[in-house]
């Protein structure tokens, strides 16, 4: 690799972004693969009703929106069915279209309208403080919820008060959620552990189960793939560099050491601008905060559509010891399935 070619390659352990709560909020819009989602482009698996009678239902929910943008609007004598629940939980496995139909929805209603994941919202509440939070989001018509975090009860327990007091305000709120740590079953009894944690609010929620395989997996042969070696990756991250490619080259281990000083709300900064992350000498996690962290940096990287060249051990195959079993398995399966889309270029349309 020639100095010119090293010079044009970014590091992301020089990144050190900040972000403000202001604009943690003008970002609560869905991911760049979502942007034109809608109900008629999901394309629901005939293998699997549920999809079809989930999307039917989040046309329903839609409903009201649909009726005030007809003549007429509300007092039109074709006016739905008053909807009763303000909540509605999209519960199922990884890749079936949750996030697909929580765009679609979000695309539907008239504003003021927020989408972006539990992290995101507790981040905002971080950033601003609880009170001016509430207040900011205060009015609006609709808030999507991506990837509900129901494995630590404090944030749990904040974000069921944060939605209470919107939803009591007119606010509907439409979410999904990751499995519990305690519940193994890919999804299948996320919805009575959801309803659990959230007991205040419960009565408010609708759930909509989605079975299906996970798309991701559909197309690929099952592994992210890895480059020959380190040399490998640097020579083709020079080269993409050279042909004015903005790319980012790090070791495995620089980039994880540095993930433990940026708090998770920050990482759509740490990638921004980047069309390439190069990453030298992947190797086995036994560290399960460094585990979860990765989990947070690929979400980010995976929504912003960033593909990923490494070498070393295949990205898809870096939870070792007894992760897979574990509490946080089905994180670490949504994570193995986005590594494999984001290193084979197969970055597909909807999740």
């Amino acid at each position: 690799m020639t100095t010119a070619a090293a010079s044009a390659l970014e590091r992301l352990v020089d990144r050190n972004p900040s972000i403000t709560g202001a604009e943690i909020a003008s970002e609560l819009v869905p991911p760049p693969q979502f942007e034109h989602a809608s109900f008629e482009s999901y394309r629901p698996d005939h293998d699997f009703p549920s999809q079809q009678a989930a999307l039917d239902r989040l046309n329903a929910f839609a409903g009201a929106w649909r009726a005030a943008q007809r003549p007429g609007g509300f007092f039109s004598r074709k006016r739905p069915a008053r909807i009763e629940l303000p909540g509605v939980y999209l519960d199922g496995g990884f890749g079936v279209g949750k996030t697909h139909l929580l765009a679609a929805l979000w695309h539907v209603a008239h504003g003021p309208k927020y989408f972006g994941t539990f992290i995101e919202y507790t981040a905002l509440v971080g950033a601003l403080g609880y009170a001016q939070a509430v207040e900011l989001l205060r009015g609006a018509r609709l808030v999507c919820i991506d990837e509900f975090e129901l494995d630590d009860p404090g944030d749990t327990m904040l974000m069921t008060r944060f939605l209470g007091e919107l939803m009591a305000g007119g606010t509907r709120v439409a979410a999904t959620s990751n499995t519990p740590p305690n519940a193994l079953g890919e999804g299948r009894f996320a919805a009575a552990d959801f309803l659990r944690e959230i007991h205040a609010l419960s009565s408010n929620f609708e759930t909509l189960r989605i079975d299906g395989l996970d798309y991701r997996r559909r197309d690929t042969e099952g592994h992210a793939e890895a480059l020959a070696d380190d040399a490998a990756v640097e020579h083709a991250a020079a080269t993409l560099a050279s042909r004015g490619h903005r790319v980012s080259l790090d070791g495995f281990d620089a980039l994880l050491a540095h993930l433990s000083t940026v708090h998770p709300s920050k990482y759509i900064k740490l990638i921004e601008g980047l069309e390439f992350i190069a990453l030298t000498g992947v190797r086995e996690l036994t560290d399960q905060n460094a585990a979860l962290r990765l989990v947070a940096f690929i979400d980010r990287v995976y929504d912003a559509e960033v593909p990923i060249l490494a070498s070393g051990l295949a990205l898809d195959e870096v939870f070792g010891g007894d992760m897979l079993s574990g509490g946080y398995r089905k994180k670490y399966l949504r994570s193995m399935s986005r590594m494999i889309a984001l290193t084979t270029g197969e970055l597909p349309p909807h999740d």
